[in-house]
């Protein structure tokens, strides 16, 4: 019982019109907010699922970019604005208990949350369930409670148990765990709490699925409101398509020069295809899928101080940091394990277990290495070197001689040092397979993976989706403006040479 309080109070969004209204006939959320002439105070309610608005370019931008958007909890609870309506809601079912602890009871806010419960229940009915919304109706009448409280015979209890009923009815199956924890709860005020949780559950998932039956609409809308939007602010401000200019050029510019010299140089011109054998001297000529792709490319690598970020992804820009730090998470998990593989050899490695734990321990530590690195570092060093020395001896074999420790925990802390030879390399590797996603396909570029990254691959397949998903969204609202550009910046030569379907 103790785990159902404790739960944290949900949030959540809600879509942007009645999905009743669509042609998918899915369920329509119904939303309900405070009225002006409300005057009571915060105490007085009960912390409600509904009073949240979505901003309507981010979620067409969100919905357009892949099937795996879903509304999640607007405040997470280690958050400090999680902590605030935590504390909230904390003070609201305290106040409860006081009123039902009352004698006579007072049911004043016990009302107020039925009559929200009672709006998310019905709110969970499909069109065609008329019965259950009129058995709803008639069991949760507000009038008819309210009458019930003043003459102190309110059976909190018992409407608990017919809601509890409602829930099992209309949950989806992932939730009826959940439900069936509810059923041993007999504190009410407890119940309740536990009851609204779950309920705030209940509708996110509804939600979640109106916006997934509705996802080729939105995904259709989502280009046309998007481009739209930025060609009114391109009819005010004629240079809003500099810095992409800009960006695009440097892109061209990369492709046509040498490469550098280092470690594990690959050939960036060769973006369709990347082969050893090929010469560098005689690069395929330059095409639109080229040059956007390595101009994606070079936005992980984009300089904060740099404020000439391109306008057609300023909208993105957060997700590509986001993007841009778990491929640096991962840079170090996978130089991290090619170097405790250098040690351990293929009898360790050889085991899905031992693997999976180390991941999981480098994985914890490596979210310190931005603000600490050689804190992160040495602690890793020290976990990994113990990892190996015990899964050794478990095995019966030779644990690692005092000197071989010794250079395993200085070669993982060199990992945190800057231009670090074995993450240079994955680093490039990392790059080189996300080029590959944008021309090939995830899929097809997990077949073929570099050295050193077999071990995290699953990891590669979801930082690789995410980007694809966001640089196929984006060229599928930009790409008109893009044409126009690299119309300027390759012969029409090169571009009769190559394909442009991706735009």
């Amino acid at each position: 019982m103790d785990s159902i309080s404790n739960m944290p109070d949900v949030e959540e969004k809600v879509p942007l019109q009645d999905p009743g209204d669509a042609e998918s006939g899915a369920c329509e959320p119904e939303t309900s907010v405070p009225t002006q002439g409300d005057k009571s105070g915060p105490e007085d309610h009960p912390p409600r699922l509904t009073d949240t608005v979505i901003d309507v370019s981010k979620l067409s931008s969100e919905t357009g970019m892949g099937h795996d958007f879903h509304v999640k909890e607007v405040f997470p609870p280690s958050s400090l604005e999680g902590k605030v309506k935590e504390t909230m809601h904390n003070a609201f079912w305290d106040h409860l208990k006081e009123q039902l602890s009352a004698t006579p009871p007072d049911f004043s806010c016990a009302l107020e949350l039925l009559k929200e419960i009672k709006e998310i229940l019905l709110s969970l009915l499909l069109p065609r369930q008329n019965r259950l919304r009129s058995e709803i109706e008639d069991a949760l009448d507000v009038d008819l409670l309210k009458q019930e409280a003043e003459h102190g015979a309110l059976n909190v209890p018992h409407l608990s148990k017919y809601i509890l009923n409602m829930m099992t009815l209309l949950c989806a199956p992932v939730r009826d765990e959940a439900v069936q924890k509810l059923e041993s709860v007999t504190d009410p005020v407890r119940l309740l709490r536990g009851i609204f949780q779950v309920l705030g559950l209940m509708k996110m998932d509804m939600v979640n699925y109106t916006i997934q039956s509705l996802q080729p609409h939105l995904q259709e809308h989502s280009v046309q409101y998007e481009r739209a939007k930025f060609q009114e602010l391109l009819d005010k401000q004629p240079g809003l398509l500099d810095h992409t200019t800009k960006w695009l050029t440097q892109a061209a510019a990369d492709l046509t020069a040498p490469p550098l010299p280092g470690p594990d140089t690959p050939d960036s011109s060769g973006v369709a295809s990347p082969s050893p054998s090929e010469p560098v001297d005689s690069p395929e000529p330059l095409s639109p899928t080229m040059v956007l792709s390595q101009g994606f490319l070079n936005l992980l690598l984009w300089d904060p101080e740099n404020e000439e970020f391109p306008e057609t992804l300023q909208m993105d820009r957060a997700r590509l940091q986001e993007l841009e730090s778990q491929l640096h998470r991962l840079t170090v998990l996978a130089s991290v394990l090619l170097v405790a593989s250098s040690f351990s050899g293929n009898v360790l490695f050889g085991s899905p277990q031992f693997v999976d734990k180390l991941k999981r321990v480098t994985k914890a530590l490596t979210e310190e290495f931005d603000s600490r690195p050689e804190e992160a570092m040495l602690t890793l060093s020290e976990q990994v070197s113990q990892e190996i020395h015990q899964s050794l001896k478990s095995m019966g074999l030779a644990p690692l001689s005092s000197d071989n420790t010794a250079s395993l925990k200085g070669q993982l802390q060199n990992i945190a040092a800057k231009e670090n030879c074995v993450c240079s390399v994955i680093d490039q590797r990392i790059h080189l397979f996300l080029k590959c996603c944008l021309v090939l396909g995830v899929q097809r570029s997990l077949l073929d993976l570099p050295g050193g990254l077999t071990l995290i691959e699953a990891e590669l397949a979801e930082l690789g989706q995410k980007f694809v998903n966001l640089t196929r969204h984006n060229q599928q609202v930009f790409g008109p403006y893009y044409m126009e550009i690299l119309k300027t910046l390759i012969s029409p030569a090169q571009a009769l040479e190559t394909e442009v379907e991706s735009l």
